[in-house]
């Protein structure tokens, strides 16, 4: 696309510039913590003083070195981001004093006990059914240990009032980007679904929070002077798709590209780079602990049994950003996804009555033809 919208250059470039500044800030002396998961509760790292970044578990480059101690009908993402580690090339990984992991699959919980040889690493034991009456109970003393774990090691004290100052300072920043991504509720929307991805992938390794919701500011304002002004770069007639599954850091280019190619645009993305863990504030009126696990245990990811929230959210998105289209983008041997996709498919078609698509892939080229040939007939079919 062309004319990019003010500062988006840097978001999309965000995970390569941080390399520098995450060196920058251990040299300072600061604390990294490394997080793979939307589960973890970034509030009490920030209230510790210590930096939290995305780890890298992207790309396939790493994925050949993973296999030597990972099977290779695991998925990639889990492969990707131990295969950084191996083999240090992943600056984030390299510079994490503590990486924090969750239990969201079997597969990334095996794999952790390998990262823990290499790093100091921190596992979260996610209840996985909500209806549980111990369920809350066992996901607060979880943030504890977590808390403990991180006092201990960092040599600090984390404060209720350093936590409920996190908590202020998170939802700011959740409901600016409510405000961003919002922007494709407009028809025609004023970005494409690949400038939307960026910004929001370009988030999670930012470093710098004041600075980075300084810029979004600045990029939603831009936006929409040049919407009232008249400027459309989207055609209307394009269909408007929404993107739910896995998270796709690793297939963005070959499944976002596929897609607005062919005269449609991603408005909507309910994974968990997307809206799935910023739909919900956190509670800043009741008990920190509290309202962070009631806040990180609701996101809908398909590890829960039953998954009523996933249902609800998309029941939600699928009316507001008026989804011509539903696809589902499931990564290779992600199990808890491809089961889910006969719910989510009777859900789709059947109570929201709109097209569906499941689509299962890897962080491999080899099977870009057949994307962009499923993408386009889908498409040309709404």
């Amino acid at each position: 696309m062309e004319n990019y919208p003010k500062g988006f250059e840097e978001f999309s470039e965000a995970r390569r510039n941080g390399f520098i500044k995450v060196k920058e800030l251990k040299d300072q002396g600061k604390k990294v913590v490394g997080t793979f998961c939307t589960f973890t509760p970034v509030e009490i790292i920030f209230a510790a003083g210590a930096i939290p970044v995305s780890l890298c578990g992207m790309s396939g480059e790493p994925i050949e070195d993973a296999e030597i101690d990972l099977p290779q009908n695991l998925c990639p993402l889990i492969k990707s981001s131990y295969g950084f580690a191996v083999t240090e090339t992943c600056p984030y990984t390299y510079f994490s004093d503590l990486i924090v992991g969750e239990t969201t699959c079997d597969g990334k919980k095996k794999m952790y006990e390998y990262l823990g040889e290499i790093k100091n690493v921190h596992v979260m034991q996610l209840p996985q059914n909500l209806d549980r009456k111990d369920s809350f109970t066992l996901w607060k003393n979880e943030i504890i240990y977590l808390k403990e774990k991180i006092e201990e090691d960092f040599g600090v004290i984390i404060t209720e009032e350093n936590i409920k100052k996190a908590i202020r300072d998170r939802n700011k920043e959740r409901l600016l980007l409510q405000e961003f991504y919002a922007l494709s509720k407009l028809s025609p929307p004023p970005i494409s679904g690949y400038e939307m991805h960026k910004v929001l992938d370009g988030v999670s390794f930012t470093l710098d929070k004041n600075e980075q919701n300084k810029k979004i500011r600045e990029m939603i304002d831009d936006i929409k002077s040049k919407y009232e002004n008249g400027e459309r770069r989207i055609s209307k007639t394009a269909s408007r798709i929404l993107i739910t599954g896995c998270p796709i850091g690793g297939v963005a280019d070959k499944v976002i590209k596929s897609i607005e190619e062919n005269n449609a645009v991603v408005v909507c993305y309910e994974n968990c780079s997307g809206v799935k863990e910023k739909s919900r504030l956190v509670d800043e009126d009741m008990e920190p602990i509290d309202a962070l696990a009631e806040k990180y245990l609701n996101i809908g990811c398909s590890v829960m049994s039953p998954n009523t929230n996933r249902i609800n959210l998309l029941n939600e998105l699928i009316d507001e950003y008026k989804i011509d289209g539903v696809i589902e983008v499931v990564l290779q041997a992600c199990h808890t996804y491809a089961v889910e996709t006969k719910k989510i498919k009777e859900f789709v078609t059947k109570e929201k009555g709109i097209p569906y698509m499941s689509l299962e892939t890897s962080y491999s080229q080899s099977d870009i033809g057949q994307v962009k040939t499923r993408i386009s007939a889908f498409i040309e079919m709404l």
